[in-house]
């Protein structure tokens, strides 16, 4: 009797083990885990970070580089209307490149300035054709200095005497840039859970590595009729140095560096944002946070709808999960 009572015990436990256990640790898995935390709504996220990248061409492939466009693309090509999106937060970027402007009791932050053809078109015009003054933008904050979300603010800089926010690493990488384009110059230092106040608002800059050496992602405060809400701001987010392993990739710092400073960001700025309470998730590419089907929605919205940048703490968390899984699929991809 007592060894019959012994065998059952030890596998009840070892059943419990079975169940309680990690899943495996394998691309599949982890690219199965983003897709069920992205379910409907992050699919651009998932599509992006979770495909195996293509095959690279052979390094002495003789075939031609493919002619290079003179002057900016047509407007036609990127221009889109602002918009409104909560009591103090408009959009004012592109068809494909989200940039914000956050107005305060005491003037305007833009975050993400966009490009340098565009910005004067989609920032002040934009700000402009929602009866707001350009001349009240007191700081631009870059999430990252890409010439696609840093490349209007010298432009901001010298018309308005905007502050330019950027981290320590990435006013690094934009004096190595070498395009033609104008930088803005040096100027303020964010620094991790830094306090960004103008006037009534505060937005908190957190350093989430991974995109960049020093990209920022944000929690905003941002009110709808009124009523509170926080966004969370996820400030890079493709895997770049996968494609364009010159300027990310060196002996002291290999795919697994990159992929394993994205995965600690994505879960430190999940931890972040929980402890927020961010029930909004923004993004600086539309494509990502499902700015393009949400801008037009608020077009339609009627005062008792529901609003569509609002999704819940749990969907903020998914996101970033997405984020992290996608990333770890990666890193055992470049193994």
């Amino acid at each position: 009797m007592k060894l019959t009572i012994g065998l059952m015990t030890a596998a009840a436990f070892a059943m419990v083990g079975l169940e309680t256990q990690s899943p495996p640790d394998t691309v599949e898995s982890h690219v199965a885990a983003a897709r069920a935390a992205a379910g409907t709504d992050f699919t651009g996220l998932a599509d992006r970070l979770c495909t195996a990248p293509a095959p690279q061409p052979p390094a002495a492939s003789t075939a031609p580089a493919p002619a290079r466009r003179q002057g900016p693309p047509p407007r036609e090509s990127w221009h889109a209307d602002p918009v409104k999106v909560f009591d103090n937060l408009y959009f004012v970027g592109e068809q494909e490149y989200s940039a914000w402007a956050v107005v305060t009791s005491a003037g305007i932050i833009i975050i993400d300035p966009i490009f340098d053809y565009s910005v004067e078109d989609e920032v002040v015009g934009g700000l402009r054709k929602l009866g707001l003054d350009p001349a009240a933008i007191k700081y631009v904050l870059v999430s990252h200095a890409h010439y696609d979300h840093v490349g209007g603010a010298a432009f901001l800089q010298d018309s308005f005497d905007a502050r330019v926010v950027l981290s320590e690493p990435d006013w690094e990488l934009l004096g190595r840039a070498t395009g033609s384009w104008r930088k803005p110059k040096r100027d303020m230092v964010a620094t991790d859970g830094q306090k960004l106040t103008l006037g009534d608002t505060t937005l908190t800059l957190h350093l989430t590595p991974g995109h960049t050496l020093g990209t920022i992602s944000s929690i905003i405060p941002v009110r709808d009729g009124g009523k509170p809400h926080v966004a969370a701001y996820w400030g890079g987010t493709a895997f770049n140095w996968v494609a364009n392993r010159t300027a990310y990739i060196t002996p002291e710092r290999p795919d697994s560096f990159w992929f394993g400073r994205y995965i600690d960001s994505a879960q430190r700025f999940r931890q972040l944002a929980t402890t927020a309470g961010a029930d909004v998730l923004l993004s600086n590419h539309t494509v990502f946070d499902g700015s393009k089907t949400k801008l037009p929605a608020l077009a339609t919205r009627r005062p008792a709808d529901p609003h569509p940048y609002v999704i819940g703490p749990a969907a903020v968390g998914r996101y970033l999960t997405v984020a992290e899984e996608c990333a770890k699929a990666g890193r055992l991809r470049a193994q």
